[in-house]
């Protein structure tokens, strides 16, 4: 469920620890921003796999033959 937002903030992380962009605001370092970003990321991607893990998510379909033979 979150992996796509971990995704999306190891994107948004990775653009700015590396300085693809840059913000001109004095009051936000971009490093240490994408450095958040970039571990905010990695625990939501850590959560929505500890928390729904996928091999957990299986359906058993049982068949049955009622079918009898007189």
């Amino acid at each position: 469920m979150y992996i796509g937002l971990g995704i999306v903030l190891l994107v948004l992380g990775a653009i700015l620890a590396l300085d693809v962009i840059t913000v001109d605001l004095e009051f936000i370092n971009d490093g240490a921003l994408g450095t958040i970003l970039i571990v905010a990321g990695i625990v939501a991607i850590v959560l929505s796999l500890l928390y729904a893990p996928p091999w957990r998510r299986r359906e058993e379909v049982v068949h049955r033959d009622d079918r009898r033979v007189y």
